[in-house]
């Protein structure tokens, strides 16, 4: 999946690395790693690697790392900024109202949808039946975690039936997303059959008649098992309701369909759809979208095995399908670098073939769609605003004309007719969920009441093309206070991603104004190897055009300080999981200028991540050390081997959670380690560890405040704005 348990022994007690308890003596420098050196030749190259041993689980690397872990968290603490930031963060997320996502309506007017209230902790799954109608807490994980002792628990995904009866959901521990399926009996409010365990993947699916769904499921693996098998040979299941567990019928699958000849990677998701007498079989690597597609009647499921038949191929670059009638819809970038939608007729004796449904379009890029009886509703990209437009016998349609910023389709599995659910997203007004009829009438349901923060400075949002180090344009928005002066005093922070074809759309977030009040600016830069221009910009930061990714998140530090806003003393960096490389490459090509480095959850040591359960299936995203060209390429976005001893690098934090599947935190410690000992510019470097979150997902709203407060600390603490105690 893109860029996902680490389990830790006894030598770190519970809270140490979250909450920071104080060392019995103040260190003065972190602890130096304990290093066992390993060489390795591969493709002609030999290289030392001085901490393979810190990819261990060994008492020595937990010993290090709750040491490096309790030095980060006192430095941070010491800084004078730290405590007002935590306070302001929480002030401004509690005034703003409560947060909603994951909206989904099915038939009868049922809404179900995540809600974290204001002051909460974490995200409750809700329903209520109407828009007027009153809500109802079906899942409260604040209650799970009370019963698991404190360790906290989130809802990863949840799907309803057809008919509203049950619902499936999936619930992870301490950030760790693996998943336990559960069903509900809604009217009741009672667990029905038993959890099953492993279940990772959101894909769950619900048959027409609402007493079967599909799932997949990962193998209970033996203990000596290494970590690359996680996420071989999944299977996928079909559960009937109160079914036991080890009763559920194995559907699709490798070790299931050994007919179809699949990959020990390819995790397959079974789907259905209330208006059709066909299933769906898609397979992905849990990266690639681009996998293989096959089908079968429903009526099939009355043979001992599905026979099923194959659709489509990787070569069809299909990212996207879902089911209408007797007709697969798909999205594909054969043929159309932007995108367009198809239709595959699926009966068997069929003389019709594909069918173009919506065109590429001349500019634009389509990404997300939903459907209904006699429409098309898609999304379609320009910069960073998408716009949901309908496509009909009528032809295109904008279905919120006039709104500002973006809209989203949202919502609607179900095939609903008429209506239409769409939220709207812009860089300097909470988001509204909005309902569109078929003549354009737009009206707020409600649901996203989130409010702009009172007595805050107005902002301004500025989306400009910088040149990048070949010549290519890079869209960079940039946003401040309106009264900013440029004059070169700003403190910024400047954030990238590029993988996976993922690009940013204008958001808003409340908690930013704690920076935009301090006369913060934050530019996000829409780098290569992300898809703000459809498949090309994509492949232009794709395994040896990596580099692109860096050289424009470069190419927009530079920009910044040109224009006035900055200058390298006070220029931060900022890089999540994927975007490891954005602000690890960046940092160790260009340390001269920034002042800070926030590498949080980084992919970091791209020649090693593939030993991992989560690296291998970014195999297609990045490459493998296996291939002498792709070996090049992992080496070149590779920070780790980038570091050089005695080379002037800017402040560094290295944030990372003990559970996290996606990313390892080992890639964070090695790199902390290592520059730790190489760096001669005396500026810290820390490795910030919290031992109950994973990759981000399923954290706390208290963890996020935290995490957000550090970060903006120890940016302000490097810029020369705030200052540490002794």
């Amino acid at each position: 999946m893109p860029l996902k348990p680490f389990a830790l022994g006894p030598l770190i007690a519970a809270g140490a690395l979250a909450c920071g308890l104080a060392a019995p003596t103040r260190a003065q420098t972190p602890p130096p790693a304990p290093s066992h050196p390993v060489t390795e030749t591969r493709h002609g190259v030999t290289w030392v690697d001085p901490y393979r041993n810190l990819e261990t689980r060994s008492p020595e690397t937990l010993a290090w790392m709750r040491a490096q872990a309790r030095f980060a968290s006192d430095t941070l603490a010491r800084i004078d900024q730290r405590q007002p930031l935590l306070t302001r963060i929480g002030q401004l997320s509690r005034s703003t109202g409560d947060a909603v996502r994951n909206v989904i309506r099915m038939p009868g007017e049922r809404y179900y949808y995540l809600r974290r209230q204001a002051g909460q902790n974490q995200f409750q799954l809700v329903m209520r039946l109407g828009l007027e109608g009153p809500e109802r807490v079906l899942v409260d994980p604040e209650a799970l975690a009370r019963a698991a002792g404190g360790v906290p628990q989130a809802i990863n995904y949840f799907m309803p039936s057809w008919d509203g009866r049950y619902l499936a959901y999936g619930v992870s521990a301490g950030g760790s997303e693996n998943a336990t399926l559960s069903v509900l009996d809604i009217g009741s409010g009672q667990t029905v059959g038993e959890p099953i365990p492993r279940v990772v993947e959101d894909g769950v699916s619900w048959m027409p008649d609402s007493r079967r769904f599909a799932y997949n499921q990962l193998r209970a693996l033996p203990a000596q098992a290494p970590d690359t098998e996680t996420y071989q040979d999944s299977t996928v299941f079909l559960q009937t309701v109160g079914q036991k567990a080890d009763q559920a019928r194995p559907l699709f699958g490798r070790t299931v369909s050994p007919a179809l000849k699949l990959d020990r990677l390819e995790v397959g998701q079974v789907f259905f759809s209330p208006d059709s007498g066909y299933m769906v079989a898609r397979t992905t690597d849990t990266t690639s979208p681009e996998g293989q597609l096959f089908v079968a009647p429903l009526a099939a499921l009355q043979a001992p095995q599905v026979a099923w038949r194959r659709l489509a191929g990787p070569e069809d670059q299909i990212t996207d399908a879902a089911l209408r009638g007797d007709e697969l819809v798909v999205r594909t970038y054969r043929g159309a670098p932007r995108g367009r939608l198809m239709a595959l007729p699926l009966e068997d004796n069929t003389l019709a073939g594909p069918r173009t449904l919506v065109p590429e379009p001349t500019t634009a890029v389509l990404e997300g769609f939903e459907l209904t009886p006699d429409a098309i509703l898609a999304e379609e990209r320009s910069g960073f605003s998408l716009r949901a437009v309908r496509y009909d016998a009528q032809g295109r349609h904008d279905i919120a004309p006039g709104q500002p910023g973006s809209t989203l389709i949202t919502g609607n599995p179900a095939h609903l007719a008429g209506d239409t659910l769409v939220s709207t997203s812009s860089w300097t007004q909470p988001a509204r969920l909005l309902r569109v009829d078929a003549q354009g009438h737009t009206r707020d349901t409600g649901l996203l009441n989130q409010q702009a923060p009172a007595g805050v400075p107005e902002l301004v949002a500025e989306e400009v093309m910088v040149t990048s180090h070949d010549g290519v344009k890079v869209p960079l928005a940039i946003l401040h206070r309106k009264d900013l002066k440029r004059d070169g005093q700003a403190p910024t922070l400047l954030i990238g991603y590029g993988a996976y074809g993922v690009s940013e759309e204008a958001h808003f977030l409340p908690r930013d104004f704690a920076w935009f009040e301090r006369g913060g600016v934050i530019a996000i830069a829409n780098v290569r190897g992300g898809g703000a221009f459809g498949d090309p910009w994509h492949r232009a930061g794709f395994k040896a055009t990596k580099p692109n990714t860096w050289k424009d998140g470069i190419a927009a530090a530079k920009y910044l300080i040109d224009q006035g806003y900055t200058t390298p003393k006070r220029l931060g960096i900022w890089g999540t999981s994927a975007g490891g490389i954005f602000v690890g490459r960046a940092v160790t090509e260009a340390p001269e200028l920034f002042a800070a480095a926030i590498f949080d959850v980084g992919m970091l040591d791209a020649l090693h991540s593939e030993n991992s359960a989560n690296g291998v299936t970014n195999i297609s995203e990045f490459g493998t050390v296996q291939d002498p060209a792709e070996f090049k390429a992992l080496q070149a976005m590779s920070t780790y081997e980038h570091i050089e001893k005695g080379v002037a690098y800017p402040a560094v934090l290295l944030i990372h959670g003990m559970n996290d599947p996606r990313v390892d935190t080992w890639e964070s410690a090695k790199t902390a380690a290592k520059l730790q000992a190489s760096s001669s510019s005396g500026k810290p470097v820390l490795l910030r560890l919290d031992e109950q979150a994973g990759h981000g997902i399923g954290s706390t709203a208290q963890q996020a405040y935290a995490k957000q407060a550090d970060i903006m600390a120890f940016l302000l603490w490097q810029f020369g704005l705030a200052t540490a105690t002794p």
